[in-house]
């Protein structure tokens, strides 16, 4: 029986990778974002490429009744989830404390935490129906260690990493896998959304290293989601070869330079 996979922020990044990775390997997919025209898109060429069923919900997670309304027009063409991923998220600018855009705090806070919370609340409660399902929390290195300037961006990735933990806990008694995966460095329209549409400053964040790609996130959520069903991949963070960490990376290698 084919499974199925429900993707938030499918259209671009980590999400339409995930969601091309899954349709390859033999999933029907349930793919969401803002912009109905590239749910379309992507739709059409999966479906023909690979003859899986896909369901598109145009809405934004940050709207909690669009929410509520989403899940509910799906549960009239499915009744059965097999793995959420919570990919839906973004960085809105790199200012200090002091200087920040409340605007950007809003927007990251309601999209990578309250988004997150709102599609959670709804899936749950199915796969507790269903006995079983996967949840996937998209995290980052920001969630394991703050850099600067990264503050509120950071903070709503922490709160990830926290959310993931007590997602394992809560819904541990119901056979429900949770997992957080934490990548790194990524070349994805992370920087460019970041940077508000600056392409020069989004793409100097990538010289002279060789970043995680969208495809290698898939492959990893894809290897947790394919385990026996008695393992759970509780949090695994990844990063390209040339970083460490959120802060060090061979940019910045004379920081963790050995002594001779």
């Amino acid at each position: 029986m084919r499974k199925t996979i429900l993707i938030t922020g499918a259209t671009s990044g980590f999400g339409n990778a995930i969601a091309r990775h899954f349709a390859k390997n033999g999933y029907d997919l349930i793919i969401t974002g803002r912009r109905e025209e590239r749910l379309a898109a992507v739709k059409a060429e999966l479906e023909q490429a690979w003859s899986c069923k896909v369901i598109t919900l145009a809405f934004d997670v940050r709207d909690k009744e669009s929410v509520k309304a989403a899940v509910a027009e799906l549960m009239l063409q499915t009744d059965k989830i097999d793995i959420l991923v919570n990919n839906a998220g973004l960085a809105s600018g790199l200012s200090s404390i002091d200087e920040g855009d409340t605007d950007d705090w809003d927007l990251m806070i309601d999209t990578n935490i309250k988004g997150l919370l709102y599609m959670t609340r709804q899936i749950v409660p199915l796969m507790k129906a269903q006995g079983g399902g996967h949840i996937f929390n998209i995290g980052s290195t920001a969630g394991k260690l703050v850099y600067k300037n990264g503050n509120v961006y950071c903070a709503t990735k922490f709160a990830v990493d926290a959310l993931t933990q007590a997602m394992r806990i809560d819904l541990l008694p119901y056979g429900i896998k949770v997992t957080g995966i934490n990548p790194g460095m990524a070349e994805t329209e992370f920087s460019l959304v970041r940077f508000k549409g600056d392409t020069d400053r989004a793409g100097k964040v990538y010289e002279g290293v060789q970043p995680l790609q969208a495809e290698d996130i898939a492959n990893v959520i894809y290897f947790c989601a394919t385990l026996p069903p008695h393992v759970c991949v509780n949090d695994l963070t990844l990063t390209c070869l040339t970083q460490a960490n959120g802060i060090y990376s061979i940019k910045n290698a004379e920081l963790v330079k050995p002594k001779q």
